[in-house]
């Protein structure tokens, strides 16, 4: 059995293994292919859609409990080259 994840995005509770996680480096929002960074991680899926409402919403830095500023702008350029 899979463990069972929400998307910050979409609010879906879905498989561990159809979410992308990411983590906070440094103040800077990095994307984690393998599930194995150190430190708190959040669960998005890995479409623009799901990325975009959770930076729209703020979701990520209240998922990662960041008290500072958060920089989402890294990960999503380079999300929309990938995806």
């Amino acid at each position: 059995m899979d463990p069972v994840r929400t998307c910050v995005g979409c609010r879906a509770r879905v498989s561990r293994s159809s979410l992308l996680r990411v983590v906070d480096r440094d103040g800077v929002l990095v994307a984690d292919e393998k599930a194995v960074l150190p430190g708190r991680g959040a669960w998005v899926h890995d479409t623009d859609a799901c990325v975009d409402a959770a930076i729209r919403r703020r979701a990520f830095g209240r998922a990662l409990r960041v008290s500072g500023p958060l920089d989402t702008q890294t990960f999503q350029n380079t999300h929309q080259r990938n995806g």
